[in-house]
C-alpha cells in the first residue's frame, strides 16, 4: 500500500521550533512526528510513503532519504506553490501505480494509537456493501477546551468537569482514499470544504469512530500532552 503525507505545514504556533522545521518534523519525544507516522503506518502495511513537502522539505529529505533506514521506500513531491490541502494530494496521485487501489492520506501532524489495519477494515467493509465509496475518514470525539461548571436548578455549583467528550466528532486527517478520489480533488483548493461535502452528499464518503488516542499537534499544549502519551507506552 501507498501512503501520502501532507508534510509542508509551516506550524507558525510552533515557532521557533518550526523557524528551521516543517511542522511534521517537530521532535515528539526524540524523534520527528513524521517518523512516529511512518512507523505506524508500516505497521499497517504500507511499503511506499509519498511526502507532498513545500516549506523546509530538505530536513524531510535528509532525514528520511530513500526510506531504506525506516524500512519504507520513500518519495517526494515538492509543492513549489501553495496548491492548498486538496491540491496537494491530488498532485501527488501521480507517484502512486495505477495498480494500487487504496491509498492512505495524512496530515502530516497526527499521532494516533488506532491502527491502520482497523480503519482499512472498516474501509473494505464499506466499500462491500456500496461499490460507489471512494473515502473512509477516521473520526474523534470532541472534546471541550474548556472546563465544564456543574451546578442544580438553584444556581449552586455542585461541581467541574475537565475535558469532557461532547457529542460531536472531529475529522482527525487520517484517510482511507479509492484511487478513483483523484478525479474528484480540486487542482487548487482543500479536499475538506470542496471534495468531501460533495461525497458526503452522494453518499459516497463514510467515518469510522475511534475513541483511540489522537492528537493533532499544534500547538505546545498539543505537543507536551502528545510527549506525556507516547512517552507512557
Amino acid at each position: 500500500m501507498y501512503a501520502l503525507i501532507l508534510a509542508g505545514g509551516r506550524g507558525e504556533r510552533l515557532r521557533p521550533l518550526t523557524d528551521t522545521l516543517p511542522k511534521p518534523m517537530v521532535p515528539v519525544c526524540g524523534k520527528p512526528i513524521l517518523e512516529h507516522q511512518v512507523e505506524w503506518l508500516k505497521a499497517g502495511g504500507v511499503t511506499d510513503v509519498v511526502f507532498l513537502a513545500g516549506y523546509r522539505w530538505e530536513a524531510i529529505k535528509d532525514h528520511f532519504g530513500d526510506g531504506d533506514a525506516f524500512g519504507v521506500r520513500a518519495h517526494y513531491r515538492l509543492e513549489e506553490s501553495p496548491l492548498g490541502r486538496g491540491g496537494a494530494i491530488k498532485a501527488g496521485f501521480p507517484q502512486v501505480p495505477s495498480s494500487e487501489d487504496t491509498v492512505a492520506v495524512l496530515n502530516g501532524d497526527t499521532i494516533t494509537d488506532e491502527t491502520l489495519d482497523n480503519l482499512y477494515a472498516y474501509h473494505q467493509e464499506r466499500k462491500s456493501a456500496n461499490n460507489s465509496h471512494l473515502a473512509t475518514i477516521m473520526v474523534v470525539p470532541m472534546v471541550s477546551p474548556y472546563g465544564l461548571v456543574e451546578m442544580d436548578p438553584s444556581g449552586t455549583v455542585t461541581g467541574f468537569r475537565e475535558k469532557v467528550e461532547m457529542e460531536h466528532w472531529i475529522n482527525a486527517g487520517i484517510y482511507l482514499f479509492d484511487r478513483a478520489i483523484a478525479e474528484e480533488l480540486p487542482e487548487l483548493g482543500d479536499h475538506e470544504t470542496e471534495t468531501f461535502p460533495r461525497l458526503a452528499q452522494a453518499g459516497r464518503l463514510a467515518a469510522m469512530r475511534s475513541r483511540s488516542f489522537w492528537r493533532s499537534v499544534d500547538s505546545f499544549k498539543d505537543l507536551s500532552e502528545a510527549e506525556d502519551h507516547v512517552a507512557s507506552r
